[in-house]
């Protein structure tokens, strides 16, 4: 078979499966700014919808924001000092430590969350509020940080750039956050940028430990589904996809930087 051929349809079918995963999330996006879905969208296109998502679900929408940045902010507090502490360490038990940091990962989101319940359910107060969902969203993408970080720790000389720094009177508090953490910033990026994302989106975890006043996006979304008229829902996921379509892409855009880099 000719190559021009070859490719040509090698890229049709890519351009079609493409299109296959991508035609549901357009029908369901386009129902949210239609008038009437049952008419189509010959009964025209409004912004109603949106405002009925936003009227009904903004608490929730800004208690995800907030949770997000929230967890963020924690993982940086934690991950990346834990990153660098583990790969200064190294050997047995640094890499004994690093698999109980990623042990989420292999655990469903349903088991991580009736654990914490089982732990800290007592606890009323503490059990009713936001702060038990954050606990939760910490402990999963925790080890998203600091896997992230610890990549680009590997990839360079920390070392040598410490004894440089030490050289001329740096403490190690100093050399970590004048030399360390400049060096790392595409992992701690990339990894921020990881965290926020499966926070927003994270729903087995948070439908576990929400309360009714502690709703995030994704268990409002599954709420809407279940009881709202369709257009209601499909607005809710049109605001979810804008709020997460463009971190998923300047995560894209990281991963090539940083393969780039790593290959010059």
């Amino acid at each position: 078979m000719p190559r021009k051929l070859s490719f040509t349809l090698q890229f049709s079918f890519t351009i079609l499966v493409a299109l296959f995963l991508i035609l549901p999330a357009i029908m369901s996006m386009l129902a949210g700014i239609t008038t009437n879905y049952a008419r189509g969208v010959s009964s025209g296109l409004t912004a109603s919808w949106i405002i009925e998502v936003w009227n009904l679900y903004a608490d929730t929408i800004v208690r995800s924001l907030v949770l997000a940045f929230t967890t963020l902010v924690c993982t940086l507090l934690v991950g990346v000092p834990a990153a660098y502490a583990l790969h200064t360490i190294g050997g047995r038990i640094a890499r004994l430590i690093e698999e109980v940091i990623t042990l989420p990962l292999a655990i469903p989101g349903l088991a991580i969350a009736l654990a914490l319940i089982i732990t800290y359910g007592g606890s009323g107060s503490f059990r009713q509020s936001s702060a038990f969902i954050l606990v939760g969203h910490v402990v999963f993408t925790m080890p998203f940080m600091v896997r992230s970080v610890m990549a680009v720790l590997g990839s360079i000389d920390v070392s040598t750039l410490e004894e440089g720094a030490a050289s001329l009177g740096a403490s190690r508090w100093q050399r970590f956050i004048t030399v360390v953490v400049p060096n790392v910033r595409p992992g701690i990026l990339a990894g921020s940028l990881m965290v926020v994302t499966l926070s927003l989106g994270e729903f087995n975890l948070t439908w576990m430990l929400h309360t009714p006043l502690t709703k995030t996006l994704p268990v409002g979304l599954a709420d809407s589904y279940a009881s709202m008229r369709l257009e209601i829902a499909s607005a809710y996921t049109l605001v979810f996809f804008v709020m997460i379509v463009p971190l998923l892409v300047a995560m894209q855009i990281m991963g090539q930087k940083q393969s780039r880099s790593s290959k010059s």
